[in-house]
């Protein structure tokens, strides 16, 4: 197959080398039909009809990642920078892909836009579902739901780089660089896999301590552990139609918004904190500037409540704001009641917040305080430059300068997200979709958020979307998750020259 000559003679001159990246998609296949193995065992433990389903799902994407694996023996195994980005962008379309087939074969019954959807929702940790009665789901439905948002939330390129030792090279770094969020691409570990490896360890040990704390409340086991996933990931898919709110507990609420605040700080931060350096998280700017938004979005939230009259008791002034703000600043976007209900002011506050997110190298969407950060303290600068024209003063966060290069990458980023935001939104309000229901709907699939307003809010979903809208919904999720310039390139003509 003429595919397999894309290996040319040199680094220099190869374009790119198709048959090593065909070789890893199927090595990551193979991990995908692992992870698949758990919701089949727990229908077969359950004794649930979706068994079959799973186990139909598992062997073919089993059987695809071993014929893609064993059949294609690339003659190089280098990976350049143009590598390290097509297989990111591929290994999230290909897991959603194959991620679907329970959705669609199982008793979901999704079409393929609505199960490509779903797949693409639970893997870029979105939330947002198509699925209107999730409680009738089987267990094995539910738990891969929740498993998706876990294997998407640190990253499956992060995860394979903590399982394949071969991987701990150049062509690890530039997969790394790819799938990592943020303006700086920071490592914990002296070798990538040992970075890999940290974070990962880091996050299940999360996740068990989370689900333990869940067990102690009013969840059973298996309902922890599908909202740690859920939760520890920042994704937000829950085993109830009403999410959160179903639990009417002050515990529940109180213990999740703790740990989607953990799962919105840089895990890099939270590693350094377990090791005992507490001063590097509070002298990181960002960190102080990610509570310093909580405090002000809830001092809004709360004018918004009173103006609005929606304040009945004690929790709807303490506990449901704060859950809510930490939900959506962390895109999370557990529901934990009708926000709308508390004025226009608070939809829009939620529309900023769902916008930049939180921490960079967290499991988080959106643009990223970080660049909220920049461009305060770059406006700053340029304020004072317009009175003193001879100023020579250089945006510095956490210490370090943020050099021209990044600078120009943040703005053309900034640029292009909210570009692509507007034409979502553009788009979705075409298809018939009320203006700010369509805007909030884009704003919430480009920042992984899966919050609903409107048709698709507290008592809608998103299973009235037509296809192409669902298809468009799941394009940004993509493009939110990879920060967009991965899946830009993909596209740019010069990308396929030499």
């Amino acid at each position: 197959m003429r595919w397999l000559a894309l290996t040319t003679r040199s680094a220099n001159s190869r374009l790119i080398n198709m048959p090593k990246q065909f070789n890893l998609l199927g090595l990551l296949l193979i991990i995908e039909a692992a992870f698949l193995a758990v919701p089949l065992l727990v229908c077969v433990i359950l004794k649930e009809a979706d068994w079959k389903p799973f186990a139909i799902s598992a062997g073919l994407t089993a059987l695809f990642g071993i014929i893609l694996h064993t059949a294609i023996k690339p003659q190089s195994e280098s990976l350049g920078r143009k590598d390290g980005c097509m297989i990111t962008c591929l290994v999230w379309i290909i897991y959603s892909l194959f991620g679907m087939l329970p959705f669609i074969l199982g008793s979901p019954h999704l079409n393929i836009s609505e199960g490509f959807f779903e797949a693409m929702s639970g893997f870029t940790t979105t939330g947002a579902t198509v699925i209107r009665d999730i409680e009738s789901c089987s267990h094995g439905i539910q738990i891969w739901r929740a498993l998706t948002q876990w294997i998407g939330g640190l990253g499956i390129v992060l995860f394979t780089l903590a399982v394949i030792p071969s991987l701990n090279n150049s062509r690890g770094i530039f997969m790394f660089q790819a799938e990592a969020s943020g303006i700086t691409h920071d490592k914990i570990g002296a070798r990538i896999a040992n970075t890999a490896k940290i974070l990962w360890g880091l996050y299940g040990v999360l996740t068990v301590i989370l689900t333990l704390l869940l067990w102690i409340g009013p969840m059973d086991l298996f309902e922890s552990i599908c909202h740690a996933f859920a939760c520890i990931s920042t994704g937000g898919f829950s085993t109830h139609n009403d999410s959160i709110a179903s639990y009417d507990s002050s515990y529940i609420k109180l213990v999740l918004s703790v740990f989607m605040f953990i799962g919105g700080v840089n895990f890099g931060l939270i590693f350094a904190a377990v090791r005992g350096k507490i001063s590097e998280l509070w002298n990181n700017d960002v960190f102080r500037a990610f509570l310093w938004l909580i405090g002000i979005n809830y001092a809004v939230t709360l004018i918004s409540i009173f103006h609005s009259g929606a304040g009945q008791g004690w929790q709807s002034l303490t506990i449901d704001p704060i859950f809510h703000i930490v939900s959506a600043m962390t895109s999370t976007g557990f529901g934990a009641g009708n926000f709308e209900a508390w004025g226009e002011l608070s939809l829009v506050l939620t529309i900023l917040m769902m916008y930049f997110g939180a921490c960079a190298g967290s499991t988080t969407g959106g643009a990223k305080i970080d660049r909220l950060l920049f461009l305060l303290k770059n406006c700053k600068i340029e304020m004072k430059r317009a009175v003193s024209p001879r100023s020579m003063k250089a945006v510095r966060i956490n210490n370090q300068v943020i050099t021209p290069e990044t600078t120009n990458e943040i703005i053309a980023f900034l640029l292009i997200y909210t570009t692509l935001i507007l034409l979502g939104g553009i788009l979705l309000a075409g298809m018939d979709f009320p203006i700010v229901d369509a805007f909030f709907s884009s704003v919430s699939c480009a920042s992984n958020n899966g919050l609903g307003a409107g048709i698709t809010g507290v008592t809608g979903s998103f299973d009235f979307v037509p296809s192409v809208g669902k298809w468009v919904m799941s394009f940004l999720m993509l493009a939110g998750r990879l920060e967009i310039f991965a899946l830009i390139m993909l596209i740019t003509p010069s990308f396929w020259r030499k």
